[in-house]
């Protein structure tokens, strides 16, 4: 036998051009829409509030849901004739209403601090909470905004330990504040490392 007839031939149409675009890359987007974050933000122990737009948009959001309420108790009411629903709804539109009134002054009482080696968080006004969270023990930090917070151009972000009872979450940060805030505690967290 000859060494030709000891190979066996290769099968025909196996190898792909170079110039192939792959399966999952067919047809997709060339780049990712990159955040514009503003940089570290100074660990320099200081208090920073929220936005004050964040006011307005609670304002528009528990005003849509005071109109709802209004509707559904309307057409339960006078549609269904169901006049027991003047009570419940009464009472839930006293709530809003009540949230409405005492909404500026908690946005007031929201703000964090970035110290050393921890994040101090407050809230409240008759029941205050403050919460100091060791940037070794962030596992997550995740930031949110549902289509009325983007219009206002509000974000919330939250960070996760642990612990579920020392989570923290920042409502009404703009959205260059929230990335550079995320950016700061991802960063310092990775030099203060500390076991779970």
């Amino acid at each position: 036998m000859t060494d030709s007839q000891m190979t066996p031939p290769e099968p025909q149409g196996t190898e792909l051009p170079h110039s192939a675009d792959p399966v999952l890359d067919h047809g997709s987007y060339d780049q990712l829409r990159q955040p514009r974050g503003a940089g570290r933000l100074e660990l320099d122990g200081r208090w920073h509030q929220i936005s004050p737009r964040y006011v307005a948009s609670q304002f528009v959001q528990n005003g849509i849901l005071l109109v709802l309420l209004i509707a559904v108790v309307l057409v339960v009411a006078f549609v269904l004739h169901q006049q027991w629903v003047w009570i419940p709804g009464g009472i839930v539109a006293v709530l809003i209403v009540g949230t409405l009134v005492i909404l500026p002054r908690q946005a007031k009482a929201i703000g964090y601090m970035l110290r050393d080696d921890d994040i101090v968080f407050r809230r409240g006004i008759l029941w205050q909470r403050i919460i100091a969270v060791p940037y070794g023990r962030m596992q997550l930090v995740d930031i949110t905004h549902g289509p009325l917070d983007r219009a206002f151009g509000v974000s919330q972000l939250k960070m996760v330990t642990a612990a579920a009872a020392t989570g923290v979450q920042i409502p009404g940060l703009t959205q260059a504040a929230a990335e550079s805030l995320r950016d700061t505690l991802i960063d310092v967290a990775e030099t203060r490392r500390t076991g779970l």
